[in-house]
């Protein structure tokens, strides 16, 4: 069952990729992207195969599940899927909405990004441990994963609301800052390539380190370690000797895979401009001119409307329930919960100075995008790097 659910997950992921192609592909029609009647062959081809793509991978969650026995969200590569699924599945539902393949263009490739963000983690079913073992892991998690998934697209409506609004015949503060997300993106790309090829060289060294309790473990490192544990001493023979030792309470394999990310990231968005020859969002104006600013406005307020309720259940209700059936309080300011709490606090303001301060259009845009870095930096920083109860997810 557990080679089925991988197989399943790797054909999804193969038909986000030539979805996307087709999304491309469609993007080329003369008519005009904004009328709900002008998808064209490219686009239904492509809406088609998204389509079959989440339910190959809708049978990846559902076989994995049966094998586990247990919904699978309970690690970084699971919970990382199922916000990929989700992601596809929010676009899904927005597409038939307002009829838009362009917003699959720019939707698919993230949804791509974090599937293969996932693939870099273990992928080893294992029995959950006692603080996860209850009916609240599925409902809290899932719940969580499906408005942070909807606040995505409002994300994917914004960028492409900014690629469209920005001038980028000079440079400016707004085109430096969209770049600046243009690279985040991009660094994603590269944590997939330097974990693939220090995976495919079989690289791995081992240390003795002292954790956050005085007690003495053992960690295993996958890329040559920059950063090394607390009080770590190096058990590989001719192992790559750290050039920094970390405090206990910073995890510092997951920080060191942040570091090698960000250098390969560096590096392939050098190429990628060495290429062009000009800013991505530049490169990306062209795909934009068909679109109406108003339209993908209120498409990324659309998003953030349905999302954001969806995630205060998931994220702050459900969630404090269960840390008051679990360990007996419904606040413990770990690190994810309260970040959590200022991803609340920050579309809660959203939604304050859209409907009170009338923050539309670009405001609103910049607003969408700097939503969505919070919640990756949630994803990425606080369970790879800072240790706290919800550590267990980035094992």
């Amino acid at each position: 069952m557990a080679s089925i659910s991988s197989n399943l997950l790797f054909i999804s992921f193969i038909l986000y990729l030539i979805a996307t192609l087709f999304f491309g592909g469609a993007i080329k029609e003369k008519k005009s992207l904004n009328e709900k009647k002008a998808t064209n062959k490219w686009g239904k081809i492509a809406v088609f195969l998204t389509i079959i793509g989440f339910i190959a991978q809708l049978g990846y969650f559902i076989t994995r599940w049966i094998a586990a026995g247990h919904a699978p969200v309970s690690n970084m590569f699971e919970f990382t899927t199922f916000f990929g699924m989700a992601l596809v599945g929010a676009f899904i539902v927005i597409y038939f909405i307002y009829r838009t393949t362009l917003l699959g263009l720019f939707t698919m490739p993230v949804a791509i990004l974090v599937i293969a963000y996932a693939s870099m983690f273990p992928r080893d079913i294992s029995p959950l441990i006692p603080a996860l073992q209850s009916y609240w892991l599925h409902i809290h998690v899932t719940t969580a994963a499906i408005g942070e998934a909807i606040l995505a697209i409002s994300f994917a409506a914004g960028l492409i609301y900014l690629v469209k609004a920005i001038d980028q015949t000079k440079s400016s503060k707004k085109t430096f800052w969209l770049e600046v997300i243009m690279f985040g993106l991009v660094t994603v790309i590269g944590f997939v390539i330097v974990s693939s090829i220090f995976a495919g060289t079989g690289y791995q060294e081992k240390f003795n380190w002292i954790d956050k309790h005085g007690n003495q473990a053992e960690v295993e490192y996958l890329m040559p370690a920059l950063t090394g544990p607390h009080k770590g001493e190096l058990l590989t023979k001719d192992g790559f000797k750290p050039l920094v030792e970390m405090p206990a309470f910073i995890n510092a394999k997951k920080l060191n895979t942040v570091i090698w990310s960000f250098a390969a990231g560096i590096i392939l968005y050098g190429l990628i401009r060495l290429i062009l020859r000009k800013r991505i969002g530049a490169s990306l104006k062209p795909l934009v001119k068909n679109i109406k600013l108003d339209f993908v406005d209120e498409i990324s307020y659309r998003s953030v409307l349905i999302g954001f309720p969806v995630f205060t259940l998931g994220a702050l209700i459900f969630a404090m329930i269960w840390a008051q059936v679990a360990w007996s309080r419904f606040w413990g300011w770990d690190p994810k919960e309260v970040w959590a709490l200022i991803t609340w606090l920050f579309y809660a303001a959203f939604m304050h100075l859209r409907l009170s301060k009338g923050w539309h259009g670009e405001k609103s845009a910049w607003l969408a995008v700097i939503g969505f870095a919070i919640i990756m930096f949630n994803l990425v920083a606080v369970n790879l790097i800072i240790a706290g109860l919800h550590s267990y997810a980035g094992s």
